[in-house]
């Protein structure tokens, strides 16, 4: 009887025990995964938490400007504590090469602005632009192409509608090499001078051509010669179209040497330039030195959109900036 009598008192206990509020939240807790099994975890969470702020990026609205009309929004930056956590528990040290970074939109972008011209990126963006404005020079069309994939290099072609209509084949060539294709108008107007259904129509048609022929929905709108007032940014916006001027200019249709094109271009660039460029001898020939130069001042090359996105580039093997 004492035997039996025990093994109820052992058995209450055991029952008891398991079925506790304490016990039972902790074995749960424990199936989940939630329980630390060691105070170093807490200790590396703790310690990741703690430097995360010293990484922290406030991100960048997207404002006016005085002088370049608007400049867009830059993403800022956080560390992902617990990604980073996952990543370094196995270890169980901290390591600040396995930190996991997420971006942090602005509250305002250019959208939420009024439309007007946009000359540059972000100045925090170490990304520039090719703005290659396409109403001539065929010839050199190919091997400017052969250069850009050459170095993986993606740009902003824009073209003239009239010129679309009458090349069909270099206009979808420039289009299958994976560039982006920008409207420049319909018959090269100034069209500062241009009525506001004119101005419609040389946006509208170009548009309709390029999708025709390429495929492409344009973007951005680049006005012929940089001529522009603000009807006509109000009207390319209605089309759903930014509108993008440059900040730095090769001038080659002033066919200057291949020397003087590349000291003009690498005096003035600048991290979120637009550098505005045509079909031309000169430029075909300068284009891959200029490249070179360009990638070693660590800046990368983009198309418009990306130059303009809000995506912030990571610094190298995330360090901080």
């Amino acid at each position: 009887m004492k035997k039996i009598a025990l093994v109820s008192v052992m058995l209450i206990a055991a029952w008891t025990m398991v079925n506790a509020p304490f016990s039972h939240t902790y074995v749960t807790a424990l199936k989940a995964g939630t329980v630390a099994v060691s105070g170093s975890e807490n200790s590396l969470m703790a310690e990741i938490e703690q430097k995360a702020e010293e990484y922290e990026i406030e991100p960048s609205n997207a404002r006016k400007d005085p002088v370049w009309k608007v400049v867009p929004g830059y993403n800022g930056l956080k560390v992902d504590v617990k990604k980073s956590y996952e990543k370094m528990k196995k270890e169980g040290k901290y390591n600040p090469e396995k930190l996991v970074f997420k971006q942090v939109p602005p509250d305002v972008h250019i959208s939420d602005l009024p439309p007007m011209a946009i000359y540059k990126g972000h100045p925090e963006k170490p990304m520039v632009s090719f703005i290659i404005n396409v109403a001539w020079g065929n010839e050199y069309l190919s091997g400017m192409l052969a250069t850009l994939k050459k170095h993986n290099v993606t740009a902003s072609f824009f073209l003239e509608g009239r010129w679309v209509k009458n090349n069909p084949g270099m206009a979808k060539m420039i289009a299958d090499a994976g560039h982006e294709i920008g409207n420049h108008s319909f018959t090269h107007p100034n069209m500062k001078e241009l009525s506001a259904p004119k101005i419609n129509e040389e946006i509208h048609k170009t548009n309709e051509v390029i999708e025709a022929v390429t495929g492409a929905k344009t973007k951005w709108f680049a006005p012929p010669s940089g001529y522009y007032k603000d009807e006509v940014v109000q009207i390319a916006s209605a089309h759903n179209l930014g509108t993008v001027m440059w900040s730095v200019d090769t001038i080659d249709w002033q066919k200057p040497s291949q020397e003087k094109l590349i000291n003009r271009v690498m005096g003035k660039v600048h991290n979120g330039a637009m550098i505005l460029m045509h079909p031309t001898e000169v430029t075909a020939s300068s284009l891959d030195e200029l490249i070179m130069q360009i990638k070693g001042k660590n800046l990368q090359i983009g198309t418009v959109s990306e130059l303009l996105s809000e995506n912030r580039i990571l610094p190298p093997k995330n360090m901080k900036e």
